[in-house]
C-alpha cells in the first residue's frame, strides 16, 4: 500500500452524522428511508420512461438519464453509511476512500452537466420551437450525454491521480460520513497546494461552465416567454420549466453552502455544513423524482400505467 499511494496510513476512519450514541438509530432509520425512497423513485421514473413510447423525446431522455445518475449518487455514500452502522465499524481503506470519492465527484460533475443539457433543451423547444425537432436529434442528445461521462471522469480521475500522491501519516480521523476531499487535503502531511491550485481552477471551471450555461438559457426563456401575448400560454410555458428550475435550486445551492461558502471555511466538521452536504448527497436525488412527476402530467400518467400493471401482476 505504501509503495502504491506513498502514505503510511492504510485505512480512514469515518465518524459518520453524529457521535450520539442515542442518534445513530435514528440516523440509520432516516437514511434507510431516503434511499430506498430514492432508488424506487428514480428507477420508476426511467421504467415509465422506457415502457411510455410517448416520453420517448429529448427531455424525458435526458431526464431518464439524471434519474440513473442520482441513483447511482446515492449509491456511492449512503450503503457505506448503513453498512458501518449494522457491522459497527468507521473504518474504509484507503483505496476504498480514494474509490468513494471518485465516484462522488463524478456523479455530481454528471448532474452538473445533465442540468445544463436540460437547460439547453428547454431553451432550444420554447425559443425556438419550429427547429426543435431539427435540432434536438437523437444523434446529438446521445452525443451531449456521452461527452458529459467522458468530461465527468477525465476530470474526476485527475483530482484523484492528485490525491493518491498525497502522504496521511498522521490522522486517519474523517469528520464526515464519506470521503471529502477537503477532510482528505487537511488529513494529508505534505504539500497539497496543487490539489487547491488544480481544484480551484479545473474544478470550478468544471462547476461554474454549466451554471453559467443554465443561466443564460433561462435569461433566453424569461425573455422569449414574456413576449407571450397570452397569459396562459406564458403560464404554460413557465411551468415546464418550473420542475427543471426547481432542481437547479436545490442542486447548486445546496452545493455553494458546502464548497463555496467562504464564512464555512469549507470545514465538513461544522453541522451547516453536514447538513448541506446531506442534502445535494442524500436529499437531492429522493426528491427529484417527486419534484419533476407531480409537475408533469405526462409522466405522472406514465407512473400510475407502470405501477397499476405491477398491481395488477402481483
Amino acid at each position: 500500500m505504501r509503495g502504491n499511494n506513498q502514505s503510511s496510513i492504510s485505512e480512514f476512519f469515518l465518524l459518520g452524522l453524529s457521535t450520539q450514541p442515542q442518534q445513530q438509530q435514528p440516523l440509520f432509520l432516516l437514511f434507510l428511508i431516503m434511499y430506498l425512497a430514492t432508488v424506487l423513485g428514480n428507477l420508476l421514473i426511467i421504467l415509465a420512461i422506457s415502457t411510455d413510447s410517448r416520453l420517448h423525446t429529448p427531455m424525458y431522455f435526458f431526464l431518464c438519464n439524471l434519474s440513473f445518475v442520482d441513483v447511482c449518487f446515492s449509491s456511492t455514500t449512503v450503503p457505506k453509511v448503513l453498512v458501518n452502522h449494522i457491522l459497527r465499524s468507521q473504518a474504509i481503506s484507503f483505496s476504498g476512500c480514494l474509490t468513494q470519492m471518485y465516484f462522488v465527484f463524478m456523479f455530481v460533475d454528471m448532474d452538473n452537466f445533465l442540468l445544463a443539457v436540460m437547460a439547453y433543451d428547454r431553451f432550444v423547444a420554447i425559443c425556438h420551437p419550429l427547429h426543435y425537432t431539427t435540432k434536438m436529434t437523437h444523434q446529438l442528445c446521445a452525443l451531449l450525454v456521452a461527452g458529459s461521462w467522458v468530461i465527468a471522469n477525465l476530470n474526476v480521475l485527475l483530482h484523484t491521480l492528485l490525491m493518491a500522491q498525497l502522504s496521511f501519516c498522521a490522522d486517519n480521523v474523517i469528520p464526515h460520513f464519506f470521503c471529502d476531499v477537503t477532510p482528505l487535503l487537511k488529513l494529508s502531511c505534505s504539500d497539497t497546494h496543487l490539489n487547491e491550485v488544480v481544484i480551484l481552477s479545473e474544478g470550478s471551471l468544471i462547476m461554474i461552465t454549466p451554471f453559467v450555461c443554465i443561466l443564460i438559457s433561462y435569461i433566453h426563456i424569461i425573455c422569449a416567454v414574456l413576449r407571450v401575448p397570452s397569459p396562459r400560454g406564458r403560464w404554460k410555458a413557465f411551468s415546464t420549466c418550473g420542475s427543471h428550475l426547481a432542481v437547479v435550486c436545490l442542486f447548486y445551492g445546496t452545493i455553494i453552502a458546502v464548497y463555496f461558502n467562504p464564512s464555512s471555511s469549507h470545514s465538513a466538521e461544522k453541522d451547516t455544513d453536514t447538513a448541506a452536504t446531506v442534502l445535494y448527497t442524500v436529499v437531492t436525488p429522493m426528491l427529484n423524482p417527486f419534484i419533476y412527476s407531480l409537475r408533469n402530467r405526462d409522466l405522472k400518467g406514465a407512473l400510475w400505467k407502470v405501477v397499476h400493471r405491477r398491481t395488477l401482476s402481483v
